[in-house]
C-alpha cells in the first residue's frame, strides 16, 4: 500500500495522479491523505510514497506517456471540488479506468460515470450560487483595506473559482471573501487565496453600508403581495443563503403580511357575492332601520360599476319643466363624469336648438348610471344594459323623477322607455304618441346614437326630424301643461 500526501487541490491531486499512473500504480494500491490532515509536521511524516517533483527529467518524462482529453480533465476539475472525504481516490479510479482504454468511465451511463457527473452537476451548482448570494459591504472608512467584505458558506469548494470570476469584474477594488474553510483577497491587482494569514487586523463583518441601507428599501419598496409564490421563492433562493443576504430579513414578515392579506382577499370577494339574509329578531330588540347609501358613486345595486369608471349622474336645474332621459352613459361620457357629451350628446344639442330650447332649461339623465362596454380591440363599445340592471338603477331615477317633478319627460329610445313603464316595451308602438304615468306626460321617440348609426343622411336628417318633432311637442305641453297632440294613456305598469 502506497500513501500519496497532497494539498487539498486539484493541481496537486493532478499532479501525484499523473505520476502515478506513469507508475502503473492500481487504485487499491494508494491510500490518498491530505497534507493539513497529518498532526505531526509534513517533513516527519511516515509517507510510503510521494511523487516525483514535476521538475526532475523522471518525472516529464513518465508524465508524457499519460493521454487525457481536455473536455475529460474539464469534468474531473469540477468533480474535484466536490466535497467528499474519499474524492481524490474516487476520481484516481475514473482516471485510471480512462487511462487504461475503459472510456466508459466517463459517461453518465456507467456507475462511476454517473456518480463523476453528479458530482459535476452539483459543483457547477454551488459555483451559480455563490456569484449569485455573495454580498460585499462597503466598509466605512475610505483608506480601509480590502474596501468590500463578505462572508459565505459554500456547499463545495468553489471558493477559488468564485474569487477569479469577481476579480475580472470588480476593477481594481480590493475584497475579501471568506469562508468556514478559506478566505480570498483581491488586492486590486493579485488574488491570494487563504489570505486571511496575510492580513493585519481584525476585518470584521458586521460593518455599516449605507448602499446596503438603500438595497434593502428598494427590495421593500418592489415587493408584490399579489405575486408572491413561496415555492418558487424558495426554489430559487433555497433558505440556507438568506443569512448572509441582507434583504432576507424582510422576507419572513413580508411573507406573513401577504398571506394576511390573501386570507382578507379571499373572505371579501366571497362574502362580498353572497346575497343578503333577512334574519328575523323581536321588535324591542331590532336595531333602528338604517337609510339606504345616497351616493351615486358607492352604487353597487348590478356588477356595471366593476367595469366602468364612474357613476354618471344629471345635468340640468331642478325646477326645469321638461326632463330628458337617455338610455346610459358612452365612453366620453364615462369618462368625463357628464351626461351627453360625445357624439349623441352633440347631435342631442342640435336637436335642443332647432326645437326652440336651450340646454341650461331641461333636465338631463339616464335610465342607467353606469357605462356598460365590451372591447373591440382598443375601443370600447357600447351594450345594450339587462333588464335587471334597468331595474337595479329604477332606485335612482325614482329619485330623480321625486324631486325634479317634471311636467313633460322625453324617453330617448326603448332603455329609457322600459325604464319608466317597468317592462319591455317596443319603441316604435310609442314615438310621438304622448301617455300620462304618475301625474306626468312621456313622449317617446329615437336616441341621438340611434340617428348616428343610420347609413345615410337621408335616414338620420329623418331620425333627427322625429327628435325635434318630439322636443317641440315637449315644449309645448310643458307651456300649456296639458296635451296639445296624441292620445293620452295610462300605461304605467
Amino acid at each position: 500500500m502506497r500513501t500519496i500526501v497532497i494539498e487539498d487541490r486539484f493541481a496537486a491531486w493532478r499532479a501525484a495522479s499523473l505520476a502515478a499512473l506513469a507508475e502503473d500504480l492500481p487504485p487499491a494500491s494508494i491510500h490518498w491523505r491530505l497534507a493539513e490532515a497529518i498532526e505531526m509536521p509534513q517533513q516527519q511524516a511516515s509517507i510510503d510514497y510521494a511523487p516525483a517533483s514535476p521538475g526532475t527529467a523522471a518525472a516529464s518524462t513518465r508524465l508524457a506517456e499519460v493521454q487525457v482529453s481536455k473536455a475529460f480533465t474539464a469534468l474531473l476539475r469540477d468533480a474535484a471540488s466536490f466535497r467528499d472525504p474519499q474524492r481524490w481516490a474516487f476520481l484516481y479510479k475514473v482516471l485510471w479506468r480512462w487511462h487504461h482504454g475503459d472510456r466508459s468511465s466517463a459517461s453518465p451511463a456507467d456507475t462511476d460515470g454517473a456518480r463523476l457527473y453528479r458530482m459535476a452537476k452539483s459543483v457547477r451548482r454551488a459555483q451559480h450560487d455563490m456569484i449569485a448570494y455573495v454580498r460585499f459591504r462597503k466598509q466605512p472608512d475610505a483608506q480601509a483595506v480590502p474596501e468590500y467584505l463578505a462572508w459565505y458558506e459554500p456547499e463545495h469548494d468553489v471558493l477559488e473559482w468564485a474569487a477569479e470570476h469577481f476579480a475580472q469584474r470588480m476593477g481594481r477594488s480590493s475584497w475579501l471573501i471568506t469562508t468556514p474553510r478559506g478566505a480570498a483577497f483581491w488586492d486590486g491587482s493579485q488574488l491570494h487565496l487563504d489570505a486571511r494569514r496575510a492580513l493585519p487586523g481584525d476585518h470584521r463583518h458586521d460593518t455599516e453600508d449605507e448602499a446596503e441601507a438603500l438595497w434593502i428599501a428598494y427590495y421593500r419598496s418592489t415587493f408584490n403581495p399579489a405575486r408572491l409564490n413561496e415555492n418558487a421563492l424558495e426554489q430559487h433562493m433555497p433558505v440556507r443563503f438568506w443569512k448572509g443576504l441582507p434583504e432576507a430579513s424582510l422576507i419572513p414578515g413580508m411573507i406573513s403580511e401577504a398571506r394576511s392579506g390573501a386570507r382578507r382577499l379571499a373572505q371579501a370577494s366571497g362574502i362580498g357575492t353572497l346575497n343578503g339574509k333577512a334574519i328575523a329578531v323581536e321588535a324591542e330588540v331590532a336595531q333602528p332601520v338604517r337609510e339606504q347609501a345616497s351616493s351615486l358613486d358607492a352604487c353597487r345595486r348590478c356588477d356595471l360599476w366593476r367595469n366602468a369608471t364612474q357613476a354618471v349622474g344629471s345635468a340640468g336645474p331642478r325646477s326645469a319643466r321638461i326632463m330628458l332621459i337617455g338610455e346610459q352613459p358612452g365612453d366620453q361620457e364615462d369618462l368625463s363624469g357628464q351626461p351627453f357629451v360625445g357624439p349623441a350628446g352633440q347631435l342631442l344639442d342640435l336637436a335642443i336648438e332647432r326645437a326652440g330650447l336651450l340646454r341650461d332649461q331641461v333636465y338631463l339623465t339616464n335610465a342607467v348610471k353606469h357605462f356598460k362596454w365590451e372591447p373591440r380591440g382598443k375601443r370600447r363599445l357600447h351594450k345594450t344594459p339587462m333588464q335587471r340592471e334597468i331595474e337595479a338603477c329604477h332606485h335612482w331615477l325614482e329619485h330623480e323623477l321625486d324631486t325634479v317633478r317634471p311636467a313633460v319627460i322625453v324617453a330617448l329610445g326603448a332603455t329609457a322607455l322600459t325604464a319608466l313603464l317597468r317592462r319591455k316595451a317596443k319603441l316604435r308602438d310609442y314615438v310621438n304618441a304622448p301617455f300620462e304615468i304618475d301625474d306626468g306626460w312621456v313622449i317617446a321617440t329615437y336616441h341621438p346614437s340611434f340617428a348616428l348609426r343610420q347609413q345615410d343622411d337621408n335616414s338620420r336628417d329623418e331620425v333627427l326630424d322625429d327628435m325635434i318633432r318630439a322636443l317641440v311637442l315637449a315644449r309645448e305641453m310643458a307651456d300649456a301643461d296639458a296635451p296639445l297632440h296624441g292620445r293620452a294613456r295610462n300605461d304605467s305598469a
